[in-house]
């Protein structure tokens, strides 16, 4: 029932009550949508398109699979510890977003459901920030509260023999509960059974192999000058050009690019062109004859009908498709979407030459060839075909390929500006999102929009503002007073307990952050009035504030899984309360032992 609405919805309809009812103005509602967390997090949405576009989170996934073999409790356990790891130096938000391509990758690749994985996760993120000083803000922020009351602040290290028990003691959690507890999202695992834009596989569908070659336009050609319209090459040889590739003449020569276009009627030969054709061998070698054509010693691979300009894509005509009966020639195909058709596939059987006199019939797909934004636009046709796939999706994996090493260098710089604190983390995050599409691991702007999941950023931006709501009202601190002084009779340790209680429970609904700057003091004023370590209690509220689990609002990390795990509400329910009723009974015996009372 509760996942019936959406959960960025209920977030903004609880925002509004607050500013109906007068506890929020709106400049206060609005302050979510400016805040760093959620720049950072959209910015990171884009970092992460780019590791994935470039290939880079498949080429970590294969090498984690290499480590792992054929054993998911071994992965399980490698993925986990590499989160940690990183979660170490870096906030556990970049930590999720930069794992997640990865994660989603390597569990499809192993036929595994990733929702298998994306919440544990999520979970040893939150709980790496444990292990260092830098590695969470409620650490710095209790860290900066034992200085301004006279103590002496943490140690980079002082707090990680805490975090090393705590991830340790999850990850067995998680291990045991993943199967039981964790649902198992078969359609997560089968996202790439769906059709993929390959061209080998296409050239092999469409029997492409053997008539598609490359030759050269020589200087002593009849071709050299004229427009492909004035040739009839089609009509003539029953041969297609479908793509030309052209040198730059501009600068120096070793340095000149390759541009490569579609053939089409108004395209004009030049000395040196290379042309993708297609055809018999025989009917290409008596068209390269006459032409003086210099034919390819090999023929082209099923390659060159991709590139970053160009593309294919398989279109299936509707059954009320104004095309069927009509032939190629007659609905002027070429002209009116500026696309070639390159094959016909009739029920198995297939057409590859003379297509443009064949009269398309129903269920019929054609290859068509050319530019991918010319496919794109083709795609939104509804009435008369329909586009098989996702040929934007293909677009940007095309444009992005060979990139994975700058994304990966991307990724690096990201992370040591993070560590290292050489910008506000915001602005690392957003630098890395710029050069993921200056430097082309992003075909373009519009492709980085829409890798953002809008649905995560605007939950996370309507949520923090009720943290305000809450410090405006005074209802925090009533809550917080009450329970200390209702378990004060039973001495520190019982205090101890109930700030750390409090802290985990308000933890749920408001950022990490925003708990440790609400209860840093109420620990601090609570250890002094009892004469406890103030450490003791400050370290019981950075522990607490870390243990968002039972909410998909208590963490960003949770937001950014729940979307593509498939999670619902009551799925962090079932696996995060116990998780933090384990941690409850572990970090009450451990937090003692390695800071007394």
């Amino acid at each position: 029932m509760f996942s019936r609405i959406r959960t960025d919805l209920v977030a903004l309809m609880a925002l509004l009550a607050l500013v109906v009812t007068g506890v929020l103005d709106s400049t206060e509602a609005l302050a979510g949508l400016s805040n760093s967390v959620v720049i950072m997090i959209a910015g990171l949405f884009v970092v992460g398109a780019g590791i994935l576009r470039t290939g880079l989170a498949q080429m970590a996934g294969n090498l984690l699979l290499q480590w792992a073999g054929n054993s998911e409790k071994k992965l399980f356990f490698l993925l986990l510890i590499i989160v940690a790891c990183v979660g170490a130096f870096m906030s556990n938000t970049g930590t999720v977003a930069l794992m997640l391509p990865i994660v989603i990758s390597v569990a499809i690749s192993m036929g595994s459901s990733p929702s298998k994985y994306l919440i544990p996760l999520s979970y040893v993120g939150s709980l790496s920030g444990l292990l260092t000083l830098i590695a969470s803000p409620p650490n710095l922020i209790i860290s900066q509260m034992l200085v301004d009351n006279g103590y002496e602040k943490l140690g980079f290290f002082e707090i990680t023999p805490i975090g090393i028990i705590a991830i340790i003691v999850g990850m067995i959690y998680l291990f045991f509960t993943q199967r039981s507890l964790l649902p198992d999202n078969k359609s997560l695992s089968n996202r790439n059974d769906s059709y993929q834009l390959s061209p080998d596989q296409i050239a092999k569908d469409y029997h492409l192999g053997d008539s598609l070659f490359k030759v050269k336009v020589t200087s002593w050609s009849k071709m050299v000058g004229k427009p492909l319209a004035d040739l009839k090459i089609p009509a003539n040889y029953h041969v297609l050009i479908l793509k030309i590739e052209r040198g730059s003449k501009e600068g120096i020569h070793r340095l000149a690019i390759t541009y490569q276009e579609m053939a089409g009627p108004d395209s004009v030969i030049q000395e040196n062109d290379v042309l993708s054709v297609q055809g018999s061998f025989d009917k290409i070698e008596r068209f390269s004859q006459e032409y003086s054509l210099l034919i390819a010693e090999e023929e082209s691979k099923a390659e060159a009908l991709v590139s970053k300009q160009l593309g294919v894509a398989e279109v299936l005509l509707t059954p009320h498709s104004a095309f069927i009966n009509k032939t190629l020639r007659d609905i002027a195909f070429r002209e009116k979407y500026n696309l070639n058709v390159i094959g016909i596939n009739r029920k198995g059987d297939f057409v590859l030459e003379n297509m443009s006199t064949e009269r398309l019939r129903f269920a019929d797909a054609l290859l068509v060839q050319g530019a991918w934004d010319e496919i794109e636009l083709l795609s939104k046709e509804t009435k008369d075909v329909v586009v098989i796939g996702q040929p934007k999706e293909s677009a940007a994996k095309v444009y992005a390929t060979g990139k994975a090493p700058v994304a990966g260098a991307i990724m690096l710089l990201m992370v040591l500006f993070m560590i290292f604190e050489v910008f506000p983390a915001v602005i690392s995050v957003l630098i890395g999102a710029v050069l993921m599409i200056v430097t082309g691991c992003l075909r373009n702007m519009d492709d980085a929009y829409s890798e953002m999941n809008m649905e995560s950023i605007v939950l996370i931006a309507a949520m923090l503002p009720i943290a305000t709501a809450l410090e405006k009202t005074g209802g925090m601190e009533i809550i917080s007073n009450g329970i200390i002084e209702l378990l004060g009779g039973f001495g520190v340790m019982g205090v101890l307990c109930g700030v750390y209680l409090l802290t985990m429970v308000f933890g749920q609904f408001i950022s990490n952050t925003a708990t440790a700057v609400l209860f840093a003091p109420i620990a601090m004023n609570a250890a002094i009035s009892m004469d406890a370590n103030p450490y003791t209690f400050l370290i019981a509220v950075a522990v607490g504030a870390g243990m968002s689990f039972a909410t998909p609002v208590a963490s960003p990390t949770n937001a950014l899984v729940m979307t593509a795990g498939g999670y619902t509400f009551f799925d962090f329910v079932k696996i995060g309360v116990p998780l933090q009723f384990v941690m409850f009974i572990v970090m009450m015996i451990i937090i003692p032992i390695f800071f007394p009372l």
